[in-house]
């Protein structure tokens, strides 16, 4: 039976898809849920897996190629069987390699290589026969003995095409005649670009900047974090404090949780955050669904978890659709100071900062303090800098009184 795997269904906001690698070719046998090919649309990588146990009969798209939701990219032939492996032949015995030495194959002696003699026969016939290097050929079988399905193996991969790099191999010369490289940019790359560019230019952004006094949040979490990690299985970070203490105040300040479509201002009634992560394909923002709801232990898990989905690129569309604030913690890379940039249609994001040391002013002494600046940039058509301030002031509070969270005040 012939089974069509198709794109899967892509969100409104996502119009196509690139076909990034396929992981299999014609003729292979695949097995269900086995990835066959990736995906790249301007939010996540997608893969797509193999509906059925069967050989991979036809690619209808190369990689490279433009697709669409919906669209077929391959077919699976269900009714095949998978090829059974020739079974490793015995040990030869001592009398059948001195027969195979005293006869050689019929090589001519200038065009022989030379050939180990604990091979088999019909291993050293085709290893002599394709004038191949034994020792680049990777063995299977009992203790890396070469089998003569490695060695088919090894000639069917030597006879494949090799795939043109994604990336200039070379570098080019560019004005002046010094070096350089021109690489395309990716879709995520590219779609970052477009909603930064939105972002400033569609917004009346500004930013407000304040200092947190991170010496309690670090004392609580020096005294309860072995007991923390053992009951919840994490540690105890900065982001869930930070998360819990945005929620405090978005209650507080409801038009910082809020979004303009058209003429109208969406007031949420839920509390959705997206906390940015960095990986090597570019920025996105996993949200956190309902975070008031969820307690210190729940939102490090959850974290600690679009994190790890981000980096292997297994986020889906639903992971970073939606959102009503967001945070970017830029102190992980030693930024002391920045101005965050807007994620549309969202109207407040909040930027965390390296924590150092500096000389503060308490009760008339000059002593030294774990400090962060935080920053929060903001939409002005629909916040007024009175509760951007606000909002700030309410999160350094409860950040400087760990006990607010718990009295909720």
């Amino acid at each position: 039976m012939l089974i069509e795997v198709k794109v899967p269904v892509l969100s409104e906001s996502v119009a196509d898809a690139t076909l990034a690698q396929w992981h299999k070719k014609v003729g292979d046998y695949v097995k269900r849920d086995e990835n066959l090919v990736d995906l790249e649309t301007d939010k996540v990588m997608l893969e797509v897996v193999a509906p059925h146990d069967g050989v991979l009969a036809e690619i209808k798209h190369d990689s490279g190629a433009v697709v669409g939701s919906g669209e077929v990219l391959a077919i699976v032939d269900s009714s095949a069987e998978q090829p059974v492996e020739e079974p490793e032949p015995e040990p030869e015995t001592a009398a059948e390699v001195e027969k195979a030495e005293l006869e050689p194959e019929p090589v001519a002696a200038e065009e022989q290589p030379a050939v180990a003699m604990n091979f088999s026969p019909a291993v050293r016939k085709l290893i002599v026969e394709h004038k191949l290097d034994a020792a680049a050929i990777s063995g299977t079988g009992r203790d890396g003995r070469i089998t003569k399905a490695d060695v088919l193996k090894h000639i069917e991969q030597a006879s494949q095409p090799v795939a043109a790099p994604t990336a200039p191999s070379t570098t080019e010369v560019g004005a002046g005649g010094r070096p350089e490289q021109r690489v395309p940019m990716t879709r995520l790359r590219t779609r970052i670009a477009e909603r930064l560019l939105e972002a400033q230019q569609t917004t009346a952004m500004l930013t407000t900047f304040n200092e947190v006094n991170m010496q309690p949040v670090m004392d609580l979490r020096a005294k309860y974090q072995e007991l923390f990690k053992k009951k919840h299985e994490i540690k105890l970070g900065f982001m869930s404090f930070f998360i819990k203490a945005c929620c405090e105040a978005l209650k507080e300040y409801p038009a910082v949780n809020a979004s303009i479509d058209g003429n109208d201002i969406v007031y949420h009634g839920y509390f959705d955050v997206g906390v940015a992560v960095s990986t090597e394909r570019g920025l996105v923002v996993p949200i956190i669904r309902d975070a008031d709801q969820m307690n210190l232990a729940e939102m490090e898990h959850a974290v600690a978890e679009y994190a790890g989905k981000a980096r292997e690129g297994k986020l889906s569309m639903e992971d970073l659709s939606g959102g009503t604030f967001s945070l970017t913690n830029g102190g992980t890379f030693g930024s002391l100071l920045s101005t965050p940039i807007l994620n549309p249609p969202q109207s407040a994001i909040l930027g965390m900062h390296k924590i150092e040391q500096r000389a503060m002013v308490e009760n008339g002494e000059i002593v030294a303090r774990p400090m962060m600046y935080v920053a929060m940039s903001y939409d002005h058509r629909i916040i007024d800098g009175k509760e951007a301030v606000s909002f700030l002031v309410k999160v350094k509070e409860v950040l400087e009184d760990p006990a607010r969270l718990l009295l909720q005040v």
